[in-house]
């Protein structure tokens, strides 16, 4: 992995000491009928640092991990503050850390 693709990498381990720093990280994976969802960011069976942690993050290694393309664009930012912005949590860095991943991802090109 170089380039891009390493960037992306870095960005995903920092998402997940962000979401683990901020104690939004679980060691119990949703059901398979929650992970199944076909909303967006599955908003009717998990909540946002959930889809984050159970299908984001693993996609993305998929990803990157096979050479599969990736997105052409990516706005997961927005969907975070939103979400977490409305949280009694400092989720500075987390947003912005998917900020970078939103930048890096559809600049990747």
């Amino acid at each position: 992995m170089e380039g891009p693709r390493s960037a992306i990498a870095a960005q995903l381990i920092d998402l997940e000491a962000a979401l683990r720093q901020l104690d939004l990280w679980s060691d119990t994976p949703p059901s398979q009928e929650a992970l199944s969802s076909e909303q967006p960011f599955a908003m009717d069976s998990l909540e946002f640092e959930e889809w984050l942690q159970f299908i984001f993050l693993p996609t993305l290694y998929e990803v990157l991990g096979s050479g599969e393309a990736l997105p052409e664009c990516c706005a997961i930012a927005p969907m975070a503050e939103e979400t977490l912005g409305k949280q009694a949590l400092p989720t500075e860095a987390l947003i912005a850390t998917l900020r970078e991943l939103d930048r890096l991802i559809t600049e990747s090109d």
